[in-house]
């Protein structure tokens, strides 16, 4: 028993998406019961988490720039799939799930992961450092995105309410890709100093090199390619099959239809989360500053895009504009994180700030 244990342990990555895909295959079709339900959503949980970790292995061994890539595109997939899955069974009900979900991703990584790894990081060595200048851009960047995506559609006077017209989604389609690639050319390409670790205050560096090892064999990636497959394939029909019991369960709770949005980027965001921490726990603050704002960036330029080209064919309205509520919270999230990365360097009291943030977006996304 013991030996299996180890062994499911040594290997859970392969077995989970095997697991997930006899789950799909068996549950696909059927309306299930409260048990079947708890399953299907334990194998979908576990096939995010799978899923992330093998675009992890391919994009070690394929190398920068398109590892970062193989990464985002995966993540964003599981996304793309989750708010597709719920807005052909919800209709016009979900028309808000995009703009739901991509501004809960940017909340929850901006305020959350990023105050979180600072809070771990400077509970350790009292203060956390970071390199400014790659922080300070990959900030203004994803302000820029949410500006140009979530702000803009609210104030535009083309179509009726929070919408954009047709030529409008495409030009803000268009940016988001462009200022997404520019960023991961700049971060891989022209400048990947800015985006590395600086020495700590005892002068000591601190990088990741020597931690990933030697990069994967060919044999390892293509099997780990063919095991994201399937666990991408996993991911998107469990989320079909648990789709009218999470609607269903939010509703008895009293909750806000905005809540789904922020289930799926809470599930989404739960490996880049642990990621994070696990990197601040070993004073890489800046690799944890990297994965929360490179989630928040692929999180809207590879998701809003696509979103846009799924919505020819998906019938109803694209709402993306924020509420004014929504819109302080991105206000206020995007002036404390400048005042927070200009100086390089955090306390303890930084990742409470961002913390507390995180916590009123919560708080009021729960109760409006």
């Amino acid at each position: 028993m013991d030996g299996m244990v180890r062994y499911c342990l040594r290997h859970w990555s392969t077995l989970v998406p095997l697991l997930a895909a006899v789950v799909l295959a068996v549950s696909w079709g059927r309306s299930p019961g409260s048990a079947v339900v708890v399953l299907v959503s334990a194998a979908l949980m576990g096939a995010v988490l799978a899923a992330v970790h093998h675009a992890e292995v391919v994009a070690h061994r394929v190398g920068e720039p398109l590892g970062a890539l193989v990464l985002a595109v995966a993540v964003t997939i599981i996304e793309v799939g989750l708010i597709v899955t719920l807005m052909l069974s919800s209709g016009d009900k979900a028309a808000s799930l995009a703009r739901d979900t991509v501004f809960a991703a940017v909340m929850i990584t901006c305020n959350g992961i990023f105050g979180l790894s600072l809070l771990v990081a400077a509970a350790r060595r009292r203060v956390a450092i970071f390199n400014a200048e790659g922080t300070g851009a990959a900030l203004a960047t994803v302000a820029t995105l949410a500006t140009l995506t979530l702000v803009l559609p609210t104030f535009t006077t083309s179509e009726p309410g929070p919408v954009f017209s047709g030529a409008q989604l495409v030009f803000a389609a268009v940016a988001s890709l462009v200022l997404y690639g520019v960023f991961v050319m700049v971060q891989t390409i022209r400048h990947p100093d800015d985006f590395r670790p600086v020495e700590n205050e005892g002068g000591e560096a601190t990088d990741l090199d020597d931690e990933h090892g030697e990069p994967p064999t060919t044999r390892q990636a293509l099997a780990s390619g063919a095991l994201l497959l399937v666990a991408l394939i996993g991911v998107v029909g469990l989320a079909k099959v648990v789709s009218p019991s999470i609607e269903e369960g939010i509703a008895a709770a009293g909750l806000p239809p905005s809540a789904v949005g922020v289930v799926i980027a809470l599930l989404v965001l739960l490996p880049e989360t642990l990621a994070a921490v696990r990197a601040a726990r070993r004073d890489r603050v800046q690799i944890s500053l990297n994965l929360a704002l490179g989630s928040a960036m692929a999180s809207i330029g590879l998701t809003i895009p696509a979103i846009a080209l799924v919505s020819i064919w998906i019938e109803g309205p694209l709402m993306l504009g924020l509420g004014a509520t929504q819109m302080v919270l991105l206000a206020l999230t995007v002036v404390v994180g400048a005042l927070t990365v200009v100086p390089g360097r955090a306390t303890l009291l930084q990742g409470c700030v961002h913390l507390v943030l995180f916590s009123a977006f919560v708080f009021l996304a729960v109760s409006p």
